[in-house]
């Protein structure tokens, strides 16, 4: 029910907004999700949270919510050297860390940014997403403004046309093989200034 949140109409959602048994529905699947921690769920809640443009607190809550599990779950990972794919559970974990890398570069948070785009470099094991996050990381170890980055450099065009690659940018506006080989020295600094974080 709640992910038809995201096909309403504006009228519909209106109604929602203002139909005291959906808004019932939502709280009890709020704190559903909440104690049992499942990650596509707080993830279903929040997009229906932000769709039907509800109490920020709310939204900030879930967000960080969905931030604990994700470190937790990164956590787990990186102590049992297991890779995440773009499948399951590990999508939503990928998924909100990519977001709060983006959150941090996007307020000039580059060492915050960096951290986060070098532990998904190492653990995530799709090569298209490690590829395109090792862009993302050079640009924030050079500390170019994400603003104008993104309108410089990010392709109008996102020729991946997976769902699961829907969250990410992964097309550039140069080849990205040629732009990594050209700022290897300066990945490899970086892989060496930030691997102490994968013990």
């Amino acid at each position: 029910m709640i992910k038809d949140t995201l096909t309403m109409k504006p009228e519909e959602l209106h109604e929602a907004r203002t139909n005291p048994d959906f808004l019932e529905y939502l709280e009890v699947k709020e704190k559903e999700v909440m104690e049992s921690r499942d990650i596509a769920g707080l993830y279903e809640l929040l997009d229906s949270l932000l769709v039907l443009d509800l109490d920020e607190e709310r939204v900030h809550n879930v967000y960080q919510e969905i931030l604990k599990v994700a470190f937790d779950n990164i956590e787990t990972r990186l102590k049992d050297e297991k890779k995440l794919s773009l499948d399951d559970d590990d999508i939503y974990f990928i998924r909100s860390f990519y977001e709060h890398a983006i959150e941090k570069w996007s307020m000039g948070n580059f060492k915050g940014a960096k951290e986060l785009f070098f532990i998904l470099t190492q653990i995530c094991e799709d090569e298209f997403l490690v590829e395109a996050l090792n862009v993302h990381l050079i640009a924030c170890a050079k500390q170019s403004d994400m603003d104008e980055y993104y309108d410089e450099n990010v392709a109008e065009e996102q020729t991946y046309t997976e769902e699961k690659y829907g969250y990410f940018i992964l097309d550039f506006n140069f080849d990205k093989k040629e732009y990594l080989n050209n700022n290897l020295k300066l990945l490899q600094e970086q892989f060496e200034e930030l691997k102490h974080l994968l013990n």
